[in-house]
């Protein structure tokens, strides 16, 4: 259950269509926008997958076409959508961007290795590839979180499969690292996933035994290692900070733990490195089922998502006073895997995400406030 989505998978400039549908949410209306990037297909495990808004209102994401090929996307806050391929890429990730457009993201090329990519406002991309990244398929370099300056972080996956954490200066020197305790063997090492504006990064190493463990890396390279309350030791099991949204300007980190039975709670860790754990109400609490946080923005509003009894996914809100507010997307589905998947909040509280439909197929929406 480490999972932002599990992963999903020249520009041009076209019209969307969206479609505002006043829908009701822990007894307050919203209104959630529905849209589709144009060319995203219409078969299951295709369409469009909402990642990430700024304070600008702009939205990135990707979507899958009908011929099963992924792209990254940028929406405009008027709705305009704007293609992103890298060129010769076989599959483009568009992640996360910051208020003046950088965004970030990985794509695989012809012989199905990763590289990271950083694309300016302009449009022009810089190929990212971690000092020491594999080459053989399924190895390269994955760039994730990004700040206000510019600075990315990620991490690459080496000749043995291990992964190494790093992070990219805005004039492009890359500096990688370790957390202490992390795992050498193949499939373990140090996953950096979030930068704040203090240049403070967060993410997880996987240990010897496949458990995860959360740790928070400040601007002068200092590692402290954690534990959410709870955790368990096993294999997938442990402490995660989530993807990309883990970390507000203050320093207030959030992720989900996963316990011995294979539950998620969702967690607030606050700067002094005091925990408070949650669960959303009506979180299952099977195996695989739990609160899995997405972001938290700089006002400790928290925004992700829970899995109920069924499987179904649900979105939540989190006040910081710890009152939530759940809801669902109009057209979710309410089958094992369908329902609705909030990815990121801004500053202002607008939320985006995606929902699957009743026939597996993915759109993409956005929630503002009242």
């Amino acid at each position: 259950m480490n999972t932002k989505w599990q992963w999903l998978t020249g520009v041009t400039f076209v019209a969307g269509l969206v479609m505002a549908i006043p829908a009701s949410a822990g007894g307050t209306d919203r209104t959630i926008t529905e849209f589709q990037a144009p060319g995203a297909g219409t078969g299951a495990g295709q369409g469009t997958y909402a990642v990430y808004i700024n304070n600008v209102g702009e939205i990135s994401g990707i979507y899958t076409d009908g011929s099963n090929i992924t792209h990254g996307f940028i929406r405009s806050p008027d709705g305009w959508f704007t293609t992103i391929d890298v060129p010769g890429a076989l599959f483009t990730q568009a992640l996360f961007s910051n208020d003046e457009g950088t965004l970030n993201g990985f794509f695989l090329d012809k012989d199905s290795v990763w590289h990271g990519f950083v694309r300016a406002p302009c449009g022009d991309i810089t190929v990212v590839d971690g000092p020491g990244a594999g080459t053989a398929p399924g190895q390269g370099t994955f760039d994730f979180g990004i700040n206000e300056e510019g600075a990315t972080t990620g991490y690459f996956i080496d000749t043995n499969n291990v992964d190494h954490g790093f992070l990219r200066a805005p004039d492009g020197r890359i500096t990688t690292f370790d957390a202490p305790q992390a795992g050498t063997g193949a499939g373990q090492g140090t996953i950096a996933n979030s930068i704040n504006e203090r240049g403070e990064i967060a993410g997880y190493f996987i240990d010897t035994n496949n458990a995860n463990h959360g740790f928070l890396r400040t601007r002068d390279g200092r590692i402290t290692t954690f534990e959410g309350p709870g955790a368990g030791t096993g294999a997938g099991q442990g402490t995660t900070p989530t993807l990309g949204g883990a970390l507000n300007p203050q320093g207030d980190m959030t992720g989900n733990i996963v316990n011995a039975t294979n539950v998620s709670d969702g967690f607030l860790r606050a700067p002094d490195g005091t925990f408070t754990t949650f669960e959303a109400p009506g979180a299952g609490t099977g195996a695989g089922q739990g609160t899995i946080p997405e972001q938290i923005n700089p006002s400790r509003v928290i925004t992700g998502q829970y899995v109920d009894g069924n499987g179904v996914n649900h979105g939540f809100v989190r006040a910081p006073d710890g009152t939530f507010t759940t809801f669902d997307a109009p057209g979710a589905g309410t089958g094992p895997g369908q329902g609705t998947i909030p990815a990121s909040l801004n500053n202002a509280g607008a939320i985006t995400g995606f929902f699957s439909d009743a026939d597996g197929v993915a759109h993409g929406f956005l929630r503002n406030r009242p």
